[in-house]
Parts: structure tokens; sequence; C-alpha cells
């Protein structure tokens, strides 16, 4: 492997599945950590016959999954406090919790299920989730679906791409922009529909 999955070679060559366990895992509650490029490479050296594509799809998924509900805990449990106190070492500050939540409220589950493909909401998707109230079981049901069609795709495409990887995930990468700009483009909205409904509120208890 070379480029940006060059380095995690010696890595994966050394402790295979536990590597991608551990990376994927830290990632998911919150920890930054290249947990989406690890699983790539792990699947492009399963290609090579030095790790089972199945074994790193399973422990993918389990890390993901268990990583995402260690960060739900986190965030239900813990809350604003600790983003108060530590946020700021993982750049995520009470503001940015606080605009996520609102989306959270309201469209929590299509968040957690699109999150694991867009970074920075990979890994504050279940902290946030957390910290939003939203009702467990339907987080782990929609982070599990989540976390299947993540590890589904990426370990096809590293298998399938192999030693091109590299110039398929850079144009994934170039394209995460543009969803990143819907994303907010769908925050700004809701927030502005919010407002105006608010203010049309306000309006109407102030003229009874």
């Amino acid at each position: 492997m070379s480029g940006i999955f060059g380095h995690l070679e010696p890595l994966l060559d050394r402790y295979g599945y536990l590597a991608v366990f551990a990376i994927v895992g830290v990632e998911s509650f919150g920890i930054p950590a290249p947990g989406q490029t690890i699983l790539i490479a792990a699947a492009v050296y399963a290609g090579t016959g030095h790790l089972n594509v199945v074994g790193v799809a399973v422990v993918a998924f389990l890390a993901a999954t268990i990583g995402d509900n260690i960060g739900y805990l986190i965030g239900h449990f813990g809350g604003r406090r600790l983003v108060r106190r530590y946020g700021r070492y993982v750049l995520l500050t009470e503001e940015r919790v606080e605009r996520v939540e609102r989306v959270f409220t309201r469209h929590g589950a299509k968040l957690v299920l699109v999150a694991r493909f867009v970074d920075g909401l990979r890994q504050f998707n279940g902290l946030v989730a957390g910290i939003a109230g939203m009702h467990w079981a339907r987080f782990l049901v929609f982070n599990a679906l989540g976390a299947v069609l993540w590890v589904g795709i990426w370990v096809s495409v590293g298998r399938l791409a192999g030693r091109h990887i590299g110039e398929v995930y850079e144009r994934f990468r170039q394209y995460q922009i543009y969803l990143l700009l819907a994303l907010a483009a769908v925050v700004i909205v809701l927030f502005l529909r919010h407002w105006v409904r608010r203010r049309r509120h306000t309006g109407s208890e102030s003229n009874t």
C-alpha cells in the first residue's frame, strides 16, 4: 500500500484485526483517529491474503457500534459538563453541540444513519445523541444500520479497488465537501424555520 494508507501497513502487519478494532473503536466515541482509513487499508490488505475480508468487516462493525454506544453513554451521563471541560481538546465546543442538538431533536434517526460517512459527525455521533436525549433503543438500531452500510461499502470498495484505492478515496474526500455543505444548508433551513415559527407563536401570544 502507498499514499495515505501506506503508514498503516506495519500496524496491520503486526496487530491485524486488533488494530482495526482499536482505531475504529476509539474514533467512534470521540477520539480523533484514522478509523475510516484503517478500515479501507485493512480491506486492501485482505485482498493480498494477509487478512480475511469477512473478519475485517465483522471486527469493524463491532468496534463501530461499541464505540458509538460508549460515546452515547458519555454524552447521556456526562453531558455538557464534559464538553465544557474537555471538548476544546477535540475541537468540540458547546456552541457546536447546541447546533447539532437542535437538529438531533427533530431528525436524530436520519443523522445517526448518515453520520458514519461524514468526518466530524462520525466521531461525535454517539456523544451528541446522548446529550440530546435520543432514546437509546432508537439510537442503537439506526447506529447499527449506519455501521453496516459504512463497513459494507468501504470494505467492498477497498477490496475491489485494491492498489488504486488512494485515488478513489481522494475523489470521495473531494465530494464529501459538497455533502457537508448540503448538511450545513439543511441545518440553516431548519434553524430558520424554527426561528420563524417561534416568532409567529410569540407574536400571536402578544396579540391575545
